[in-house]
């Protein structure tokens, strides 16, 4: 049985099977032809937060391949022990889709459970998010060996799937902000430690961002602190037309949804060609349609 936790728990040639798996889902979509590949089984979907893209793409990706779904109400840990609450739902579904805040209660009902846990976004990480985008990127540029992507922000749980991405994959990735936002030197190395690819950090975007970047991604500004503070740090990153004009002509600029005009990126930045948010997002549908496949043909293997 396989658990999607992280993107480095799979091998780069699991992730680029599933990245076909979504391209060959994507075509079945198209033409209402979907594979009835999880009927009979039942999908637990259970979410913090009021996120509504995973979950809704969720919830119609897992109907589409003939499974039953419960939304299971409430917070995971909050009302109840994990130990106990995963050997319950253990006992009447196949698999889990969880997004909650801590990402050790998500290891915690993974450990204790009998069925495939599929990590929706936690405090952490956010592999999900990161697998559709890598399915359009590898769709429209036809690989995703030795893409080079710079992450502006401090270390949110995009930038660490990020990082997890470059320990499997092929890739560059390079995260820039102020210098005490930045990760951890130690973590740095830790994470390079048997990389395939490499992962770096840089407090001038400027010098980060050149026509060797493929991919220009974002988050939203920290939430904690004093916004002013945060504001005077942040403002220096924030991504404008000409930071994107920066880039590989050919690339993608990425900000995560949702995101906040004014703040860590500029309104006249959306109307670069690079930007492709609205169509990558399509893929979010068919990379969680294969990673379910996956993790429930590893459960029935």
């Amino acid at each position: 049985m396989k658990h999607f936790l992280a993107v480095d728990d799979f091998s780069g040639d699991e992730i680029k099977n599933i990245l076909a798996r979504a391209d060959y889902l994507q075509q079945c979509w198209k033409g209402n032809t979907m594979p009835q590949t999880l009927k009979g089984e039942k999908v637990a979907l259970w979410f913090f937060g009021q996120g509504f893209r995973n979950r809704v793409a969720f919830e119609i990706g897992a109907r589409s391949l003939g499974a039953d779904i419960s939304f299971i109400p409430g917070d995971l840990g909050v009302h109840e022990p994990i130990q106990d609450i995963a050997h319950y739902i253990n006992n009447w579904f196949s698999m889990a889709v969880i997004r909650c805040f801590h990402h050790a209660d998500l290891e915690r009902f993974a450990a204790d459970s009998r069925i495939p846990v599929i990590n929706a976004r936690t405090s952490f990480n956010h592999p999900c998010e990161i697998i559709g985008d890598l399915q359009y990127i590898r769709k429209v540029r036809g690989s995703i060996d030795n893409l080079s992507v710079v992450f502006v922000g401090e270390v949110t749980n995009l930038c660490m799937s990020w990082f997890e991405v470059a320990r499997v994959l092929p890739v560059n990735v390079i995260q820039v902000g102020p210098t005490e936002y930045l990760a951890k030197m130690e973590t740095v190395q830790s994470l390079n430690m048997n990389a395939v690819g490499r992962i770096s950090t840089a407090s001038d975007i400027r010098g980060a961002v050149t026509k060797e970047t493929d991919v220009l991604y974002t988050d939203c500004w920290p939430r904690n602190g004093n916004k002013k503070d945060i504001q005077k740090l942040f403002l220096p990153y924030q991504i404008t037309k000409e930071i994107v004009d920066r880039m590989n002509p050919h690339g993608f600029y990425m900000p995560c949804p949702p995101i906040t005009r004014g703040e860590e990126l500029s309104e006249d930045s959306l109307s670069s060609p690079r930007y492709c948010d609205y169509q990558a997002k399509e893929y979010l549908l068919h990379a969680q349609n294969a990673i379910m496949e996956y993790c429930m043909n590893e459960k029935l293997a």
